[in-house]
C-alpha cells in the first residue's frame, strides 16, 4: 500500500500541527487504510499490531469530528488494560492539543470508581475504558453513551482473550445502532469475526 503524508487524509489543520510537533509527517499503512474509512463514516475491521500507529488511525477521526458545543460522551473507546488506557489517552491528548475544551476521561479498574464518576459529570466528550470498569459505570447510570457517534474497540482479540465478552455485549448492545463502529486487532479469531458480523455494518476490513 502507497503511504501518503497527512496533509493527503483531509486532516484539520490542528491536527496536522498536532502530528507536525510529534516528529510525523508520513503516515504508517494502517493510518494510511483506516483514516479515510472513518473520515467517510463507515465502520472499519482493521488487523495491526501494536506499534503500529492505532491510535492515531482512529484517534485523529474521532477527535476531528467531535462537536465540543455538545457536552456529553460522543466517543468510546475500549482497550484491555488500564495501562493502553492511560496510553490511549495520553496519545489523545497531544493530537488534541489545538483544539479547545476536548475533555478525554480514562476509565479502568484498580482505581476509584468514585473519582470517575466525578470527572464524568464534569463533562467528557471522550471515554476511554476497559470492558468491565465501562460495564460498572453504566450499571451506576454514572456514564452516558446513548448519543455516542463512535465506538472503537482496540485490541479487541486481548479483550476476549481476557475474558470480556459478556461486558463487550452488554457494551455494544447499549450503544446507538447509527454509531460508527472501528475495530482493530492483532489478529481475526472466530470470536472476533463474529463481533463485527453481529454489531458492524457494510465493515471494510
Amino acid at each position: 500500500m502507497e503511504k501518503l503524508q497527512f496533509n493527503e487524509l483531509n486532516c484539520s489543520k490542528e491536527i496536522l500541527k498536532a502530528v507536525e510537533d510529534m516528529g510525523f509527517e508520513e503516515a504508517t499503512p494502517i493510518q494510511t487504510m483506516a483514516i479515510p474509512v472513518a473520515f467517510s463514516g463507515r465502520d472499519l475491521v482493521g488487523q495491526a499490531q501494536t506499534g503500529t500507529g492505532k491510535t492515531a488511525a482512529f484517534g485523529l477521526p474521532v477527535i476531528q469530528t467531535l462537536d465540543t458545543s455538545k457536552n456529553y460522551p460522543q466517543a468510546l473507546i475500549l482497550s484491555p488494560t488500564r495501562e493502553l488506557c492511560r496510553q490511549i489517552t495520553d496519545d489523545l491528548k497531544r493530537y488534541a492539543k489545538y483544539y479547545e475544551g476536548i475533555n478525554i476521561i480514562p476509565v479502568y479498574g484498580g482505581a476509584s470508581i468514585d473519582a470517575q464518576v466525578r470527572l464524568l459529570k464534569k463533562g467528557a466528550h471522550i471515554i476511554v475504558a476497559t470492558p468491565g470498569r465501562m460495564v460498572d459505570l453504566l450499571n451506576r447510570g454514572a456514564a452516558n453513551i446513548d448519543s455516542i457517534s463512535n465506538l472503537v474497540l482496540d485490541e479487541a482479540d486481548e479483550m476476549l482473550n481476557m475474558g470480556f465478552k459478556d461486558e463487550l455485549d452488554a457494551i455494544l448492545g447499549r450503544s446507538p445502532e447509527e454509531r460508527r463502529t472501528l475495530l482493530f486487532s492483532a489478529t481475526l479469531p472466530l470470536e472476533v469475526e463474529g463481533i463485527a458480523k453481529h454489531y458492524m455494518k457494510d465493515e471494510i476490513s
